[in-house]
C-alpha cells in the first residue's frame, strides 16, 4: 500500500460521497493466505466504489486482480494462478445487526469503520479455488505417476462388494 494512504475508513461517509478508492498490497499482507502462497511475492490490485444501497444501508463493490503463486495440491510444486473476483459488501454497524437478516451477507464493521485491507483479503480468498492445481490430472507435469500392480488372472482381482452382490441375490 502507498505510504499516506489510510486503512481504516468510515465507510458511511465514503457511500454518501459514491466514492472510489484503488489501493494494492503485498501479498504478504495477507496473513489468512499464507499456507496457499509458494511464494509471498506479488501484489494485489484492489478497487472499492462504495454507495448507498437500496436497504439504506452503505455498501460497496470490491474488485480485486493478482496473480499468486499458489501451491498445486497434486504435485506440490508452486504456479502462477491470474485471479479476478469482484463482489458487493453491505455493511452491518455490528455483529447482531449482521446476524438480523438471513437473506443477505452483510459484512461486520467496527465502530463505523472498515479494513480496506481486510475487505481485499476477504475477496480474493473467495476468488482462489478451494484445491489449486496447475492443470488437468494428466498433463500436471510434475505430478507422481499412480501405477497399479493389476493381477494377470481377473479372477484374483478384488472385488468388495462381492459379497453384497451375493445378499442381493438371496432375495
Amino acid at each position: 500500500m502507498a505510504a499516506g494512504l489510510p486503512d481504516l475508513v468510515d465507510y458511511a461517509r465514503l457511500a454518501e460521497e459514491a466514492a472510489v478508492l484503488e489501493r494494492s498490497y503485498e501479498l504478504r499482507a495477507f496473513p489468512r493466505l499464507e499456507e496457499l502462497l509458494a511464494q509471498p511475492q506479488g501484489v494485489v490490485h484492489a478497487s472499492f466504489a462504495f454507495s448507498r444501497l437500496a436497504s439504506g444501508r452503505a455498501g460497496a463493490h470490491i474488485a480485486v486482480r493478482a496473480a499468486p503463486a499458489l501451491i498445486c495440491q497434486r504435485c506440490m510444486q508452486g504456479f502462477a494462478f491470474p485471479v479476478e473476483g469482484g463482489s458487493d459488501v453491505e455493511f452491518a454497524d455490528d455483529a447482531a445487526d449482521a446476524a438480523s437478516d438471513p437473506e443477505r451477507e452483510l459484512f461486520s464493521a467496527r465502530d463505523g469503520v472498515v479494513s480496506l485491507r481486510e475487505l481485499a483479503e476477504e475477496e480474493l480468498l473467495l476468488a482462489l479455488p478451494v484445491a489449486p492445481a496447475c492443470s488437468i490430472p494428466l498433463t500436471c507435469g510434475n505430478a507422481p505417476e499412480l501405477t497399479i500392480d493389476a493381477p494377470e488372472d481377473s479372477e484374483q482381482m478384488r472385488r468388495p462388494f462381492s459379497a453384497l452382490q451375493d445378499m442381493l441375490k438371496k432375495r
